[in-house]
């Protein structure tokens, strides 16, 4: 069954969610624009912010980097990836990354196939900072702790 492509949406006014302090991501194409081809989001993180170790069961993540430097560990490598980097993680590979410099870290995010922006809305809307339910639910589980000490994640006090 083929599915109907949406409006593209005005990105000039489209919403910044927060994760938490420290990250805020933007939609950039959704899943209904592809027809669940990818996603694609534009991701800010702070200094010295980062994710924990994670696996993404369902889809691929594809990083590109646009200013700042992505520390990251993809499998087994970890590894900088500067601006103008584009980093693949293939799903059910785990993952981390983190802002080390003192800029904030910007960067395309796609998701493929598509449909994470849900995870991604649903972690921001959160009331809590137990989000493990939420990204089961998405195929996606925590399975280590941030890259480096020092660096602050979602259920982190920031700084």
């Amino acid at each position: 069954m083929k599915r109907k492509r949406t409006a593209r949406l005005d990105q000039s006014s489209s919403e910044w969610f927060h994760i938490s302090p420290g990250e805020r991501f933007k939609l950039r194409t959704s899943a209904g624009e592809t027809e669940w081809a990818y996603t694609m989001i534009e991701m800010m993180a702070d200094p010295r912010y980062g994710t924990p170790m994670h696996i993404h069961n369902n889809e691929d993540e594809h990083f590109i980097v646009l200013g700042g430097t992505l520390h990251i560990a993809n499998g087994d490598k970890t590894f900088d990836a500067p601006a103008g980097t584009t980093v693949t993680v293939a799903k059910g590979v785990p993952h981390a990354w983190c802002n080390l410099d003192a800029i904030p870290l910007r960067m395309l995010i796609v998701f493929s196939p598509g449909g994470a922006e849900e995870l991604f809305r649903e972690v921001a809307a959160r009331e809590t900072d137990d989000i493990a339910a939420i990204l089961d639910r998405f195929g996606c589980r925590i399975v280590g702790p941030t890259l480096l000490e020092g660096v602050y994640t979602f259920n982190s006090p920031s700084r």
